[in-house]
């Protein structure tokens, strides 16, 4: 992060103290998805708190069913009513809270059939605060860095996110789960080693996120009392979905975004059982697999932050979508494992400017005053149709009995996305 200094800028960025701040929000949530949601705590929820991986899967996709749905209901009402009362710093800090402390409750989720509700509902309460959590601080971006940099610092934090949440799996792996002795001389029997993920996730979510409440700056509060901004936030937000035709450039982006998302979200879903089913990866490498992924991905984000800046954000997820199309195309075609390994390392380094750039140009588009509503309404869109790609290659895959065929159907995502992406007209910028 190159031109570090104490105040100002003279394009009306925040300090470089307060920027790193907030970027080092990316860094803090990450191990919950990274540890929580994919690699380790879900594994253990079907392998030894169900124990019966197939009706823990199920029950698993329930739970993520349960706080998208949440999610995507909730935080466009919640956005709207952070811009009725101005201030987003105490949002951010009582759903972020929420999932530290619902993390943290893991730790009680023995291996036993009788935990299976303590556990789903935990992991429900800590995901929607984390989703929430998320959409306050990408709508502080905005008013922390000027047009001519915000594409590189939020591909910076992107950047940072992968990285967290790869050293707090490594972390976990080489102090807890994968060793003889873990450390702090905890059971293994009773699966300790393994349900600590929940209490770390809490540490480092709250040791990671309080420089952004310390140090990063938030708007001034309006004067309206809570009731009253809930009133006000709840109209507003009405009057926008009335008037949804006035931002119909906009709402094209959302669309488009919501398309190529669900092509991403199906990837991450079965790219692993693509892996061990078509190459026959075993676990071990599978867990490498998305280990390269996600460090491609973070370079990624962080090689085209310039490039959000100089060619602008619509350009750059443009380019970044060609790369993903000719990725999964190479990635379902060929029958050498090598080239499996390399196409799908390569996929990484188009998957997070993807991310990045997508929160760039949605914080060039929305308004000034309804940027939290809007990032609410995108991550509604984030969730509201997560099932259809799952659906279409679950369906093409049984129907041929091809996972080839299955997977190769998320290319219809990223070439819709793309197309749609094509009518946006992104800002004119100095």
């Amino acid at each position: 992060m190159a031109d570090i200094e104490r105040g100002p800028r003279n394009d009306g960025s925040a300090p470089t103290p307060a920027l790193v701040s907030w970027a080092l929000y990316d860094w803090a949530n990450s191990p919950f998805f990274t540890l929580v949601i994919t690699f380790v705590f879900s594994a253990y929820f079907a392998q030894a708190i169900v124990a019966d991986p197939i009706r823990g899967t199920e029950l698993w996709g329930y739970a993520t069913i349960a706080s998208g749905l949440v999610v995507a209901v909730f935080s466009p009402i919640l956005g709207a009513v952070a811009d009725a009362g101005g201030r987003r710093k105490p949002w951010l800090i009582a759903f972020t809270g929420l999932c530290a402390c619902a993390s943290a409750m893991l730790w009680y989720a023995a291996p036993a059939p009788e935990f299976v509700g303590w556990a789903l509902t935990w992991v429900v309460v800590a995901t929607v605060g984390i989703e929430f959590g998320i959409v306050f601080n990408n709508a502080m971006l905005p008013d922390l860095v000027g047009a001519s940099r915000m594409g590189r610092w939020s591909g910076w934090a992107w950047a940072l996110g992968y990285l967290g949440g790869m050293a707090a799996l490594v972390l976990a792996l080489m102090g807890f789960v994968l060793v003889d002795s873990p450390w702090l001389g905890l059971d293994k029997e009773s699966y300790q080693h393994v349900r600590v993920v929940g209490p770390l996730v809490a540490l480092w979510l709250a040791a990671f996120s309080w420089p952004l409440f310390a140090f990063t700056p938030d708007r001034p509060p309006s004067d309206l009392a809570l009731r009253a901004g809930v009133v006000r936030g709840v109209r507003t937000l009405i009057a926008t979905l009335a008037r949804v035709r006035d931002h119909g450039n906009l709402v094209r982006f959302l669309v488009a975004r919501m398309l190529y998302a669900d092509g991403l979200a199906t990837v991450f879903a079965f790219g692993g059982i693509y892996a061990a089913g078509t190459f026959g990866m075993t676990l071990d490498q599978v867990i490498v697999f998305g280990i390269v992924l996600n460090v491609t991905a973070g370079a990624g984000a962080f090689a085209f932050a310039w490039i959000d800046d100089w060619l602008g954000s619509k350009r750059t997820i443009m380019i970044a979508l060609v790369g993903l199309i000719g990725c999964v195309l190479g990635a379902v075609v060929v029958t050498d494992p090598f080239w499996f390994w390399f196409w799908g390392g390569f996929l990484g380094v188009f998957v997070g400017p993807t991310q990045a750039a997508s929160r760039t140009l949605m914080a060039r588009l929305a308004p000034a005053q309804l940027r939290t509503e809007f990032f609410g309404l995108y991550a509604l869109t984030g969730k509201a149709t997560a099932f259809a790609g799952p659906f279409l290659v679950a369906t093409i895959t049984a129907a041929f009995e091809s996972q080839r065929l299955g997977l190769s159907t998320v290319l219809a995502f990223f070439i819709a996305g793309f197309a749609l992406l094509f009518t946006v007209r992104e800002p004119e910028r100095a």
